[in-house]
């Protein structure tokens, strides 16, 4: 069985609900519409008693360059209940395991939801980024506290700080993915992943997985919420605005007038 829902595509197959993001135009760029769907088809994992595991995946190119900065400037978020941010609550609060399959781009957002997944796998052509300081933002997804847990304090400012992008091998050996794969051989190498996980007795997973997350939850919560207000507050000044006209236009943003 397979749905779609504007370029969010759900399929359910031996006890997985696959998830993908399939944009591949404008690289996976994430939209308004996408961001709901997006809940939907996690919302649908918690309440389907078949679904044991969730696997997020995008295109063979490219897993999601982030938000679409065009949709994004005309529609930006109105409060922590605005699309994005409800699902970054869903993604965080998943009771269900939660595998990526990563290939080419991972922008931004296509970053920090990794911090919310149980198992990351890539590709040789896996490459990270998170620019938010580069477009007069602050990181959110609770990234600020997630990212220096994971790969420490130092890697972690270099990351956001200079918002360089970071190739797969690099990520592996941060910890930001558990393996990297061939190209030829991810679909497969993570499929059978997902159905050795799915094998598994279902209640003791979400047990474990509670057990694993239940001592920083509300800490991700707090995080997050400060991040989610703190992100509106820059997303309305000139420097973001900057970047995103320079975007835009095809141009480096110039921050020099800006003290």
């Amino acid at each position: 069985m397979e749905n779609r829902s504007g370029r969010v595509t759900t399929k359910k197959d031996q006890g997985i609900l696959h998830i993908g993001i399939q944009r591949p135009d404008k690289k996976n760029a994430l939209t308004l519409a996408m961001y709901d769907a997006l809940t939907t088809a996690l919302n649908l994992a918690e309440d389907d008693n078949q679904i044991r595991v969730v696997l997020l995946h995008g295109t063979e190119s490219c897993f999601t360059s982030g938000n679409d900065l065009h949709d994004f400037a005309k529609n930006p978020p109105q409060g922590e209940n605005s699309p994005v941010f409800r699902f970054l609550r869903a993604i965080s609060q998943a009771r269900k395991p939660l595998i990526a399959m990563v290939s080419g781009a991972a922008v931004g957002i296509g970053t920090t939801m990794l911090l919310h997944c149980d198992l990351v796998y890539a590709d040789e052509t896996a490459r990270f980024q998170l620019p938010f300081v580069n477009l007069g933002l602050c990181p959110e997804a609770a990234s600020s506290y997630l990212l220096p847990k994971l790969v420490g304090y130092l890697h972690a400012s270099e990351i956001l700080l200079l918002g360089e992008t970071i190739a797969a091998d690099k990520a592996l050996e941060l910890g930001l993915v558990n393996s990297i794969f061939p190209s030829t051989d991810l679909s497969q190498q993570v499929r059978n992943k997902a159905l050795q996980l799915a094998a598994q007795p279902p209640a003791s997973v979400r047990l474990t997985k509670s057990l694993l997350r239940e001592q920083q939850a509300q800490q991700i919560s707090e995080v997050m919420s400060k991040e989610g207000k703190l992100f509106l507050q820059q997303l309305a000044k000139p420097e973001a605005q900057e970047a995103i006209k320079a975007f835009s236009e095809k141009r480096k943003a110039d921050f020099s007038q800006f003290s």
